[in-house]
């Protein structure tokens, strides 16, 4: 009779275990298609039912990337605000989440991910990288007031004013020179920001890399160590005389003929430099 009892027990249990082994599995399915149509509301449920906002799917990715990769704005922005979610995954080219929405120019989302202690400043390829090369104007700037490294190096070397120069935008450009970008950094190739705009064919991008330079050349000429080491090398004797200066010449009414030039077809639209 104790066995007949011990046996029935052991039905209920393995009927209870199977259902909801079959549940969890139903879970997990209806998690990652809900996350791939970004229906939220299904994802809400889930989670509130305990469903776990880290599970990753066979391919190893968690729910929040492959929303910000489908993308899937509004599941995205629910499981950054999640309890317990883990903001901080890699895929498998160590791309973390505020990455890939920093190169997408969710800023939104970026703002979250930011909020959740996303690092800003990952060793490598960072979000600032990433924003850099598509031109994301507004990420960039959040990035930077929120203390992202500007000359940031790349595994070989590349800050995000090189990807800004080849395959951003002038504005991304122009906006990171204005922080204060090096401009004279190589990276391990040997190749400059300038470089890099001249590669990619961007006029635009070089066009305003020369300005800055050009600038940077003009506060050098300029600084009180550059009048300076003039001053000193000014030959003894050579001072101003106290003799009165001859009258100027007249000045001719007939103005000078510029070189000629050939001005080569800009690549793009065209952008003003000055700021």
């Amino acid at each position: 009779m104790q066995y007949i009892r011990y046996i029935k027990k052991s039905i209920v249990f393995i009927g209870f275990l199977s259902t909801n082994l079959i549940s969890s599995a139903g879970s997990y399915e209806d998690f990652f298609k809900a996350v791939q149509f970004d229906d939220v509301k299904t994802v809400q449920a889930l989670l509130l039912r305990g469903f776990d906002p880290n599970t990753v799917n066979p391919a190893g990715m968690p729910g929040l990337m492959l929303a910000v990769r489908e993308p899937s704005l509004k599941v995205a922005q629910l499981l950054v605000s999640w309890p317990k979610i883990k903001t901080e995954v890699r895929n498998d080219k160590d791309e973390s989440v505020l990455m890939l929405a920093a190169l997408k120019g969710y800023l939104p989302l970026v703002k979250q991910l930011v909020d959740k202690d996303a690092d800003v400043n990952k060793p490598g390829w960072t979000p600032l990288h990433y924003a850099a090369s598509t031109g994301q104007v507004a990420v960039i700037e959040f990035l930077l007031e929120n203390s992202a490294y500007i000359d940031a190096e790349s595994p070989n070397g590349t800050t995000p004013l090189m990807m800004a120069a080849m395959y951003g935008s002038p504005e991304a450009v122009k906006v990171l020179i204005q922080a204060g970008a090096d401009l004279n950094i190589k990276n391990q190739l040997g190749l400059s920001a300038l470089d890099f705009a001249v590669r990619g064919n961007r006029q635009n991008a070089k066009e305003l890399i020369e300005t800055g330079l050009q600038r940077l050349a003009e506060r050098s000429t300029n600084s009180p160590a550059s009048n300076a080491a003039v001053k000193d090398a000014t030959p003894p004797g050579s001072e101003k005389s106290s003799a009165p200066a001859p009258a100027p010449a007249p000045m001719s009414t007939v103005p000078p003929v510029a070189p000629s030039i050939t001005v080569p077809q800009p690549a793009s639209k065209p952008f003003k430099t000055g700021w």
